[in-house]
């Protein structure tokens, strides 16, 4: 495959059918199927009838191993320590400097996220008290997969909102454990870690069994059977997001480096065969040098055929007349990740609406903001960045409501509320008020 031009589909702004072609690009079908929603009803089904047993069960069954107790999948804080301490010390470092990093941007959250309150002059006392959840389920993809920035980034902003408990489920196919994952997890101060995974991690994290805590809210990626179980236990617990395909979007004036844009777009097609990296430029000659920049580089990736599938599947190389038609275009499509490789981004920054996380300039890659550079990578996918925002310390707060009326305010407020509730016929709504009433 690869020894054949890789060619992302060209498009130009101005054509007649340009947004038929826009929305054909864009298109992407749900993550489940008729299938996999049967098989894992019935597995949420049997771990919620026989908790531990049906977990170790499929454990055995899908991850191909042998086990007769709970206690073959629970790891405790002393060996993640051991993880963390045994690792190189390249490794220890950059994990340490990330988590810092992460650490210090989410805090800034966590300030912003206070309570508050104010009294009106009857002495009616308004306001609103943020609290975080008290346990919260991290999972983890296992096995060959490690993927360590994704425990520190959905565990550290729970801690950091105040979460006392924060249980991780990894699944070890074969007893294969990753080191780094488990290095993460010593740092990010997960509480404790089961190895288990698929629909039933989710279900035991959802329902809690004899030896797995129920939990308020699961986070983190995983496959089509975790992102299908997720869905199906939503309401029962919280949960941060279906994620589609990882994305890029890259806005460039022509003025950047070809092969740089090009590694951009590398970055996350490597991901998955379904991945989309788009470029969109009103300089139809860097096009073409990104495109020769593709050809000349692919064959230098370690993952060039998945890299290939996706452009040649997904990808894009999208004419404009001019940025503000490019910043018109960023808002529409409403990407996971967005780099403004133009000069001067921060003039452009207040024309997007629409985007998970913004990389200003020729210097941000957006693999920074996968790693190291503190916000949060776990961002909305397929369009929904025109409504939801990337996970922070807000996720695993709750706002509730504070209101105290004084003997004055309940006298004129009940006034108001039993005209309102007699409209809506609710005679007890409206009789409550009015014993508060004064005569």
């Amino acid at each position: 495959m690869t020894s054949e031009v890789v060619a992302p589909v060209q498009l130009d702004f101005s054509s007649p059918d340009f947004s038929a072609q826009l929305d054909s690009l864009l298109a992407w079908e749900s993550v489940s199927n008729d299938s996999v929603q049967e098989q894992v009803k019935t597995i949420i089904a049997q771990v919620r009838k026989q908790k531990d047993q049906a977990v170790i069960e499929y454990t055995c069954r899908f991850d191909r191993r042998h086990l007769s107790s709970m206690s073959d999948l629970t790891l405790g804080a002393d060996r993640l320590q051991q993880a963390l301490d045994n690792i190189q010390p390249e490794q220890h470092s950059a994990l340490e400097a990330a988590a810092s990093r992460i650490r210090e941007y989410h805090q800034h959250q966590h300030q912003q996220q206070s309570s508050w309150n104010y009294r009106e002059s009857d002495g009616t006392l308004l306001g609103q008290q943020v609290t975080p959840m008290d346990r919260v389920g991290l999972y983890v993809p296992g096995g060959r997969a490690s993927y360590p920035s994704s425990v520190l980034m959905n565990a550290i902003p729970a801690s950091v909102a105040g979460v006392p408990e924060v249980v991780m489920v990894v699944p070890a196919p074969d007893g294969e454990l990753n080191e780094l994952v488990l290095a993460a997890a010593a740092i990010a101060g997960v509480s404790r870690v089961f190895t288990i995974g698929g629909a039933q991690a989710v279900a035991a994290l959802a329902y809690g069994t004899q030896t797995i805590p129920k939990v308020d809210k699961i986070i983190g990626p995983g496959n089509i059977y975790v992102a299908t179980a997720k869905r199906e236990v939503f309401g029962q617990v919280g949960i941060d997001m279906i994620a589609g395909p990882s994305e890029i979007l890259v806005v460039c004036d022509g003025q950047s480096n070809p092969d740089w844009i090009a590694m951009d777009l590398f970055s996350q097609a490597e991901h998955d065969e379904d991945a989309q990296a788009i470029l969109i430029s009103p300089d139809r000659v860097f096009l073409g040098q990104v495109q020769k920049s593709i050809n000349r580089l692919l064959p230098t990736m370690e993952r060039k055929d998945i890299i290939a599938t996706s452009l040649n599947k997904r990808g894009a190389l999208i004419s404009v007349p001019d940025l503000e038609s490019a910043c018109e275009l960023v808002n529409r499509i409403a990407p996971e990740h967005l780099e403004l490789s133009v000069e001067e981004p921060e003039a452009w920054l207040p024309k997007i609406r629409h985007a998970g996380a913004i990389f200003m300039g020729r210097y941000t890659a957006e693999a920074l903001g996968d790693y190291c550079a503190g916000p949060n990578h776990v961002l909305p996918t397929s369009g929904t960045a025109r409504f939801s925002s990337p996970l922070g310390v807000y996720d695993f707060q709750k706002r509730s409501s504070v209101i105290q009326f004084s003997a004055e305010g309940a006298s004129e407020m009940g006034k108001v509320a039993s005209v309102l509730a007699r409209g809506e016929s609710l005679t007890a709504h409206a009789r409550s008020a009015e014993y508060r009433i004064k005569d």
